[in-house]
């Protein structure tokens, strides 16, 4: 559920900047080439180039898709909460609390995020990494918005990350694989959140957003800490906290059921 965030946009205003945009709509494979050119541009090996763009093809589904989100929280706070937030993710939220309680205590200490807040997200997104993270493939998905006009310049941004998150090692492209607009892994980064904010707290050299779940709560809690979520203080709809969760989600709705879930997951 976590979409076009605001971070993403800055990011592919440096990636994808006028002079080297590719050419949105026309030819694809035109497109997809003047993009190998952005990316080796950009660093990124010619192998992995290949490996990730030869034979990409559009797929109509991603499109269809993104033209049906509109409206996707057209429900008030108490219709969207109930169908989110209901017993069985409660008391599966509780355990995840208890069973992580350690890591989730190292997290909090190092980046200032309540471990609720961080096991409320990973719930509303993943039902805590068994749920669908997605079968799309990720760069297939980037380079078939990136070639649609309406937002070109995002998505040539984001395929240009999902590339170097390939390049550093960090996933293989057989595991690049997310949602319908290119999302990563149990808690759904874009690949510009994933590069930005991603963090290996799992010390073994690489941010693993699909597998690792030390990967995925601190990077998750280093988002919000680096939006500027302060511990100890309220989250509620208007504080300086529910803001920094902007960052997570525009949505407002979406930012009070993270909350209303937080304070379920320990009994407020």
């Amino acid at each position: 559920m976590r979409k076009l965030l605001l971070a993403a946009v800055s990011f592919c205003a440096v990636l994808a900047t006028p002079a080297l945009a590719a050419r949105c709509g026309g030819d694809f494979n035109n497109f997809v080439a003047a993009m190998s050119a952005e990316a080796q541009a950009a660093g990124v090996s010619p192998a992995v180039i290949s490996q990730a763009l030869s034979g990409v093809t559009q797929d109509p589904a991603v499109l269809a898709f993104d033209r049906r989100q509109r409206g996707t929280f057209n429900k008030t706070f108490e219709q969207y909460a109930s169908t989110r937030v209901g017993p069985g993710r409660i008391k599966i939220g509780r355990q995840m609390l208890q069973r992580h309680a350690a890591l989730l205590a190292r997290i909090e200490k190092r980046f200032g995020v309540p471990s609720e807040i961080i096991v409320a997200i990973w719930g509303l997104e993943s039902d805590y990494g068994k749920g669908d993270i997605g079968k799309m493939p990720v760069v297939r998905t980037l380079a078939t918005m990136a070639h649609d006009c309406r937002r070109t310049e995002l998505f040539q941004g984001e395929l240009l990350a999902a590339l170097k998150i390939v390049q550093r090692g960090d996933l293989p492209l057989k595991d690049m694989v997310g949602a319908f607009a290119g999302e990563i892994g149990q808690t759904q980064f874009l690949p510009s959140s994933y590069i930005k904010y991603g963090v290996d707290f799992d010390g073994n050299g690489h941010v693993d957003l699909r597998h690792s779940i030390p990967d995925v709560l601190a990077s998750t809690a280093n988002l919000l800490h680096v939006s500027g979520f302060k511990n100890g203080q309220p989250y509620s709809e208007g504080t300086p906290n529910f803001e920094a969760m902007r960052e997570w989600n525009r949505a407002t709705i979406y930012r009070k059921t993270i909350g209303y879930f937080a304070d379920q997951l320990v009994g407020r």
